[in-house]
């Protein structure tokens, strides 16, 4: 149930053999990310749980779920990126649908990331499902 802009990262990550290719690959997507205003950067924004400070700030237009997010840390604002390819343009009431781990298990981030980066993730994960369904 994986979002084109996700499949793609997949068979990018596919061809990418080493996982030193895919963890700058990761960082470069959260360099191409725009930034997140600092006027967002406040504290009922912030996700908790994550070793880096995380802010997730959800766009919800026309039924369909997007969110804008920033990080102090470059991996986190990669993992960001996937995130966002992940879920943004799903309709809000599919948010909920969408297996993350699973997902994020083909792209095999699950063993390499610390256990506080899979917390984050996991936290990040949890708010996007929460706001999704808060809005649906």
């Amino acid at each position: 149930m994986a979002t084109p802009a996700f499949e793609e990262i997949a068979e990018t990550f596919e061809f990418l053999d080493d996982w030193e290719d895919r963890y700058r690959h990761v960082i470069d997507m959260g360099r191409a990310m725009p930034p997140l205003d600092d006027s967002f950067k406040v504290p009922a924004l912030k996700v908790d749980g994550c070793a880096s400070q995380v802010w997730l700030r959800p766009v919800i237009e026309g039924g369909r779920f997007d969110f804008q997010g920033d990080s102090d840390a470059m991996i986190v604002r990669g993992l960001i990126a996937v995130l966002h390819a992940l879920y943004s343009g799903l309709p809000v009431g599919q948010v909920g649908a969408v297996d993350a781990v699973a997902e994020l298990g083909r792209l095999g981030l699950n063993e390499h990331l610390s256990a506080q980066r899979s917390n984050g993730v996991r936290a990040m994960v949890e708010r996007i499902r929460l706001v999704a369904a808060d809005a649906a």
